[in-house]
Formats: C-alpha cells, sequence, structure tokens
C-alpha cells in the first residue's frame, strides 16, 4: 500500500530529484578566438587606427604607376617660358 501512496505522491509534487539533476545546463570550455599569438587580432578596425586598421591600404595592394595615353600627352602644353626668360627673371628677383 505504502508503495501506491508513494506512486501517486510522485506523480503530484513533480519529477523526482534524480531527474531534476540531468536538467541541470553543464558548462565547457570554449576555445578562444584569436588565430596567432599577438593581441591585435582580436580589435576590429578602428577609425583613425593608421595604415594598420586597413589591409586596403597595404603598399603591396597599390596600383601601378599611371601612364597618360598619346592623347594626354599630346593636348599636354609646353612650360610658359624658356630658359633664358626664367634665368633673366631669377636674376631679376634676385637683385631686389
Amino acid at each position: 500500500m505504502s508503495n501506491l501512496i508513494n506512486k501517486i505522491k510522485e506523480k503530484t509534487t513533480g519529477p523526482s530529484h534524480n531527474e531534476h539533476r540531468d536538467s541541470e545546463p553543464t558548462y565547457s570550455i570554449q576555445p578562444h578566438p584569436a588565430r596567432s599569438e599577438d593581441p591585435r587580432d582580436l580589435e576590429p578596425p578602428q577609425l583613425g587606427g593608421g595604415l594598420n586598421s586597413n589591409p586596403e591600404y597595404n603598399a603591396f595592394h597599390a596600383k601601378g604607376p599611371y601612364v597618360p595615353t598619346q592623347e594626354v600627352l599630346n593636348n599636354v602644353q609646353g612650360p610658359a617660358a624658356g630658359r633664358d626668360e626664367l634665368s633673366a627673371r631669377q636674376a631679376d628677383l634676385n637683385r631686389k
């Protein structure tokens, strides 16, 4: 008879203590997000952080020198004054 009472009591009061222990959360160690020993790897790029903050600004990502087309070279005007005129102007400015 006591067995019947224990079963009824168990069903009305809720789960037993053994079942409650299994539902407790478990914790484990998570891996560190760093890829290397450098602490800067964990920091996101910051505004005004210099050239190191954005890898696109590195020298190896730069474009080559600008080479103008022949059409642009043909439209370029020469210097306004020749060498003799510039030497005369330099002498005039040095006298004053």
